[in-house]
């Protein structure tokens, strides 16, 4: 028998007690945005501190201006073997608007939905205390079988990740030696669908610009000065339709530098998905693909960056009509960046590109809103197909390589503050109402995620 057989079982036999720990996790109101819930995230964070020590993990609640970070550590088998930091935070969204939840938010249940489907709802079930106790419970059946566990591990959950982390950074950069790993593991992610699990190989990242073009120096009649005096609202609207080609490729002079294609058999992979036009778009009640004519709608919000215009404002929009021609008008533009582009010169090329295309009468004002490169993770790695392995090994279809279109910003950071490239696996449903009201998580999501974590750490101490 494997070493692995046995912490399985042990999985599969201690279920309802790992269920009563998720339960009592899941009843602490640790919502991090409302300040009166400051006491309850201190509570998630101290249960989580004492539920790790059982395990043998050096753990402590850390102090930071805003709500405790959760820092634990074990040893690993030998002095060489690998060590993964493993992130997630037991912080959680408000519960608004409860009239909507068709039970209580923080009494969580099993609900037996037929055919052999069992959720667990309420809040954090599936966002993220639901997923970070998967790898815990893991951990837990090692040790119950082994006595230790396969890899060394530390372990950083984090209380503000729903309210912007804030405190993060400054926390990462004070921890750097203590909380370096040979890479990360991170859990706040999902599957492709009930049956096949997938690895998330690629984040996006973003740029957030804000231009106000400013013309005459107050609001116009324009009868008196229509067709004399400039339109802002011309120029910005010209600017912005100057934005994409007939193709649907972004104008920017550079903007595509340091993008790579996907390799083909990457693209098959996902071709094997069945994502169509009619069954991505179908829903949100539209049925032509945007964006870069001749890709794939996965390829469209995976793999290739885009320009998208936010927000519009200039001019008259109250109620009733005012001609006017107005003194000012002003886009909010982010970019969503993939592989190798800089947003620093994404941000740079844009403002130039705006530029030469105000009038000499003219001004143009620019705001910045944040900035982030993408993330992506070798295709050929050897963490990757351990992983990809492991997990296909669990579920009842092969694991995938998906990536995703928006932006983990802690695997960044990690990446760039602590030199670590993140695997995130989690075991999420697009159903499972994150951020709303009646959040749920699929019970054989909880079980075969432990299970899938215990076969990672396995193959990873190989």
């Amino acid at each position: 028998m494997s070493a692995l057989e046995p912490v399985l079982n042990a999985l599969d036999t201690n279920l309802d007690k790992s269920l009563e720990r998720l339960f009592e996790l899941l009843k602490i109101k640790s919502i991090s945005t409302d300040p009166a819930f400051k006491a309850e995230c201190r509570k998630a964070a101290e249960w989580l501190v004492a539920d790790l020590k059982t395990i043998g993990f050096d753990a402590s609640v850390r102090d930071t201006p805003g709500h405790p970070m959760v820092v634990a550590h074990h040893e690993g088998p030998s002095a060489d073997a690998p060590h993964v930091l493993f992130y997630g935070h037991y912080d959680v969204q408000p519960v608004d608007p409860l009239e909507l939840w068709e039970n209580d938010p923080f009494a969580p249940e099993i609900k037996d939905m037929g055919n052999g489907r069992k959720i667990l709802t309420g809040r954090g079930t599936a966002d993220d205390k639901g997923q970070l106790m998967t790898f815990v419970e893991a951990c837990r059946a090692y040790k119950e079988v082994h006595g230790k566990l396969p890899v060394k591990i530390s372990i950083l959950f984090e209380g503000e990740e729903e309210s912007g982390s804030p405190s993060l950074k400054p926390f990462l950069n004070a921890h750097k030696d203590e909380l370096k790993a040979d890479f990360a593991l991170v859990c706040d992610t999902g599957m492709w669908d009930m049956q096949t699990p997938a690895i998330s190989v690629g984040l996006r990242g973003l740029v957030g610009e804000e231009i106000v073009v400013k013309a005459a120096d107050r609001d116009l009649h324009s009868g008196s000065f229509g067709g004399a005096a400039a339109n802002p609202i011309h120029i910005l609207t010209k600017i912005l339709a100057d934005l994409h080609d007939e193709t649907g490729a972004v104008t920017v002079p550079g903007f595509y530098d340091g993008v790579e294609e996907t390799p083909t058999q990457i693209l098959q992979t996902w071709k094997g998905l069945d994502c169509t036009p009619e069954n991505f778009l179908g829903p949100i009640g539209l049925s032509i693909p945007s964006g870069e004519k001749g890709r794939s709608i996965l390829e469209l919000v995976w793999a290739r960056p885009t320009a998208e215009i936010n927000g519009v404002i200039g001019g008259y929009t109250g109620q009733g009509f005012k001609t006017v021609i107005a003194a000012q008008a002003s886009a909010k533009v982010s970019f969503r960046l993939v592989h190798k582009q800089n947003p620093a010169k994404i941000r740079e090329a844009f403002r130039a590109f705006v530029k030469a295309r105000i009038p000499a009468d003219c001004s143009v004002e620019f705001h910045e809103h944040g900035g982030s490169p993408a993330i992506q993770l070798s295709y050929d790695s050897p963490l990757l197909a351990k992983a990809k392995t492991a997990l296909s090994d669990e579920w009842p279809k092969p694991a995938v390589l998906i990536a995703m279109g928006g932006s983990i910003p802690i695997v960044g950071d990690f990446q760039h503050m602590l030199g670590m490239e993140s695997l995130l696996v989690g075991f999420g449903l697009e159903d499972d109402r994150i951020h709303s009201p009646n959040e749920k998580y699929e019970l054989n999501s909880f079980h075969k995620g432990q299970r899938s974590w215990a076969r990672i750490l396995d193959v990873l101490a190989k």
